[in-house]
């Protein structure tokens, strides 16, 4: 069975990719979103569930926030560590949400505005820190901020997934995760033709 297989720092994640794999993922590959509790627990378990993972047709890709790390390649590369003690490096892939997954949201405003139904939200996406806004510090309390609260992590990425244009590139961290998506479909696609 060709699967693809998402672990994942936490439960919004999760949520958020619930809504946008349908759109841009062929159906004859199954998915698997495994939600940890936390980049902490993510790290800590990582090896261990890639090693015991059995379908040999699986493909990874690990997400996880940069938050506060000052060195978003120092996070990859740690994950990519753990991918490669645990035999999995040439099937996994680690992407990480510069500084948070909301980055990913505040690029799209358009979503963002369909999915909590705020008008005028999109209009505000030529604005200087919303044209490429990986750089921000703090994206979630932008995201509030803006949304006027409205926008919750969960129940939000929710939403918010559903509307994402899987081709919007002012997030280069959103446009990796959907170019890692986009190369595995290939090769589970090319697994299951010769099957």
């Amino acid at each position: 069975m060709s699967e693809l297989v998402f672990l994942l720092e936490e439960e919004s994640a999760k949520a958020m990719l619930e809504g946008l794999l349908p759109r841009i993922l062929d159906t004859r590959i199954a998915v698997r979103a495994i939600a940890f509790e936390g980049k902490q627990d993510l790290e800590k378990q990582l090896e261990k569930k890639l090693k015991n993972y059995v379908n040999p047709n699986a493909r990874f890709i690990i997400m996880r926030d940069q938050d506060s790390s000052p060195d978003c390649s120092a996070v990859k590369e740690s994950l990519v560590d753990r991918c490669r003690n645990a035999g999995r490096a040439t099937s996994s892939f680690v992407r990480i949400a510069c500084h948070e997954l909301e980055t990913f949201y505040l690029a799209d405003l358009a979503a963002v505005e369909e999915a909590l139904a705020i008008p005028g939200l999109n209009a505000r996406q030529d604005k200087a820190k919303y044209r490429f806004p990986d750089p921000l510090g703090n994206p979630s309390q932008e995201l509030k901020k803006l949304t006027h609260e409205r926008y919750q992590k969960v129940s939000g990425s929710r939403m918010i997934g559903q509307h994402l244009d899987p081709d919007n590139s002012r997030s280069p961290s959103f446009r990796n995760l959907v170019a890692a998506i986009r190369r595995w479909e290939h090769e589970l696609l090319d697994i299951l033709s010769h099957a």
